[in-house]
């Protein structure tokens, strides 16, 4: 009966289609689709074989020949265009981390990227940080060997080490300094008085004295994370232009799993004897290193010149394997680019595949890129950016003057499979164009005005997918990843992608950005 069902569909989608949708090409690309499609084994040897790729890693370049490889293997042009440098690479190796004492156990840990490793196996005592300079010189002692506890929630990043940073430190140690002087007043009403006044809590910093308890010889630090742990990197100090080899940071910054926190943080307030131990292997390089953007793609036959782009940004965070951040945006592009090739397709526009470098270090790729190629940003019909998390599409909101267009594009869509509905629709109002980029590559281009319409996306079959789980965390696996779900977004894309390309016409940009829409208006009404 199913494969009544499913021939009836076939049947029904072969007489509905109009004729360029019934092209031999997205034929063959929906066949690749059913018999072929290999866009979790991109996604395989992206994530399992290198791994996380921070810029300024082994992994980021490895992953970036790799992707040249393939792309020339598949007949495309490939151009390697240079972004920028970090001032220093980073190298993540393992990590281990233990309590030992009678209720000892495994540590679950991270550490942002560009921080320090331990020096070998480092075994030492728990002391908590101090808010005042009593505090300081009462344990100063003890730093030697320690690791420490310190204040705050993590969010990813590393303690702050930069100037702004000390001199926020040096205004809560006078502050504190004022309530220490006004909690022994109260202290003394108490206890000559009989009085029961509370004390006065401190203010928090992170690492509040973290450059005298360096000195003093403290392993590293330990502050309190959520779960799944996020682990960044040293972004403020990879934007100082003096950042060097010589001084990078030389005590580990541990973000342990909260439980673990506060059962370790209660051990010390009742000061009970036990260790912790911790072996990461996080390893600098000297720079400066360079990053690159990788371009390739299918020229076009009859307007060379205009271009559709389809893109994701290749680095990513290294805790994790950016297996969906961006994994899922690099994978299906590359399977979209390889089912073209094989299918034999010849667009009239040039199509682009784009791995941008560095988008988590601020959409440096993508911003480098827009500037390199300034003449080319009128001439793009649409960008196609993925940088959302595995769902798979189920339609698209355009402008009424690109709906037309839209239909008959994505009108062979409904014939991938069955289970997956798809919806062109009417956008309601114009996006406001941006002024400065937001929080992915695509909103460098919307600055410039270049269209960026992408698919919306629904966990139709309900995997109960949370991007809130894997962003930027040690969770940002492959597993994460429903294979149907790859397989039909880089199917959709290929088509898509090709469908706008082999307009007879540039889609139109009326109504894609409000200012411009309220542009034309005024100009309008001044002719009137």
């Amino acid at each position: 009966m199913k494969k009544i069902v499913f021939l009836l569909f076939i049947h029904i989608c072969v007489v509905n289609q109009i004729s360029f949708a019934q092209d031999a090409v997205i034929d063959k690309i929906i066949e690749i689709n059913r018999t072929d499609n290999r866009v979790m084994r991109h996604l395989d040897i992206l994530t399992n074989r290198f791994g996380g790729r921070p810029v300024g890693s082994p992994a980021f370049e490895d992953a970036s020949k790799w992707v040249i490889r393939e792309f020339e293997s598949w007949g495309l042009e490939v151009s390697i265009e240079e972004a920028g440098s970090v001032p220093v690479g980073f190298n993540r190796g393992p990590w281990f981390g233990r309590m030992l004492s009678d209720n000892g156990m495994i540590l679950h840990f991270a550490t942002p990227s560009y921080t320090s490793g331990t020096k070998g196996l480092q075994r030492g005592h728990v002391l908590i940080e101090p808010k005042t300079q009593d505090e300081f010189n009462r344990i100063k002692g003890k730093l030697k060997g320690a690791w420490v506890l310190i204040s705050g929630k993590n969010i990813g990043y590393p303690i702050d080490r930069t100037p702004t940073a000390d001199s926020i430190r040096a205004e809560i140690k006078a502050e504190n300094e004022k309530i220490a002087q006004e909690n022994r007043e109260l202290a003394r009403r108490n206890w000559t008085n009989g009085e029961k006044n509370e004390m006065k809590p401190y203010k928090e910093f992170p690492g509040l004295y973290y450059n005298e308890m360096c000195e003093a010889g403290a392993l590293g630090f330990i502050q309190s994370s959520a779960v799944p742990i996020t682990a960044l990197y040293d972004r403020k100090m990879m934007d100082i232009e003096a950042m060097h080899f010589d001084n990078l940071p030389e005590q580990p910054d541990i973000k342990l799993d909260e439980h673990q926190f506060a059962i370790i943080e209660q051990m010390v307030k009742e000061r009970r004897e036990f260790l912790l131990e911790f072996d990461i292997r996080n390893h600098f390089r000297i720079g400066p290193i360079k990053y690159h953007n990788i371009v390739a793609s299918i020229n076009g036959s009859e307007y060379p010149d205009e271009y559709v782009i389809v893109s994701g940004h290749l680095d990513s965070y290294d805790v994790a394997t950016g297996g969906v951040d961006c994994g899922t945006g690099i994978g299906p592009m590359m399977e979209a680019a390889r089912m073209l090739s094989v299918a034999g397709a010849k667009p009239k526009r040039t199509i682009l595949f784009v791995a941008f470098a560095a988008e988590e270090f601020g959409l440096l790729g993508a911003k480098s890129f827009a500037k390199t190629h300034a003449d080319m940003l009128p001439k793009i019909s649409n960008l196609f950016n993925r940088d959302g998390g595995p769902t798979p599409p189920v339609g698209i909101a355009v402008p009424p003057a690109m709906y037309d267009d839209f239909v008959k594009i994505c009108e062979p869509l409904k014939c991938i499979n069955p289970d997956y509905p798809f919806e062109v629709k009417k956008q309601e109002r114009p996006n406001r164009r941006p002024k400065v980029p937001s929080s992915h590559d695509g909103s460098v281009f919307a600055v410039e005005g270049v269209p960026i319409f992408n698919f919306t996306t629904q966990d139709i079959k309900g995997y109960d997918f949370s991007y809130g789980e894997i962003w930027h965390t040690e969770r940002d696996l492959y597993t994460k990843n429903p294979p149907k779900y790859q397989e039909h977004t880089a199917t959709c894309i290929a088509i898509t992608a090709l469908g706008v390309a082999n307009l007879d016409h540039q889609l139109s940009r009326e109504g894609a950005y409000l200012e411009e829409q309220s542009a034309k208006a005024k100009n309008t009404k001044k002719k009137k």
